[in-house]
């Protein structure tokens, strides 16, 4: 499981032109799944990111994580960060889980990262053509991998 994260000072997800997330101070959170992914990776991926010092304390210096500033976030699914750009210049996305194994997962990353914060996220909708805003605060941009863990 790949994560992209972003300190964003304002971030939103439109689709058909309605916006259905928006948030304030927080980050957005683009997620790519694999099929070997599984509720371990979820596990150590959201406490590794709700617990991310990227939130500037009272001296200017990044120390703080989103659950210290009580931020907001909002999980985008992203199959194309599984991305293969090895050969040629069309990138493959045989990695990327099918959606029959991509969407529980990412519920799941959804709700137990909504439990570490003990508030509601905000998403995108699973497969749809959607337009993401934001302002990156920093800018502060973060790549995790759960498969990279040491």
């Amino acid at each position: 499981m790949k994560a992209v994260i972003q300190r964003v000072s304002e971030a939103s997800v439109t689709i058909n032109k309605k916006v259905v997330s928006k948030i304030n101070e927080g980050i957005l959170i683009l997620i790519g799944i694999v099929a070997e992914d599984s509720i371990e990776d979820i596990e150590w991926l959201t406490k590794k990111i709700v617990n991310l010092r990227i939130f500037n304390d009272e001296n200017d210096i990044m120390n703080k994580s989103l659950i210290d500033v009580v931020g907001d976030a909002i999980v985008v699914s992203q199959f194309t960060l599984q991305a293969s750009t090895k050969k040629g210049n069309r990138p493959s996305y045989i990695k990327a889980a099918k959606p029959d194994v991509a969407i529980p997962l990412y519920e799941q990353f959804v709700t137990i990262l909504e439990n570490k914060l003990n508030k509601k996220v905000g998403t995108g909708e699973f497969g749809a053509d959607m337009k993401v805003s934001l302002i990156n605060d920093g800018p502060v941009t973060i790549i995790i991998d759960s498969k990279q863990r040491i």
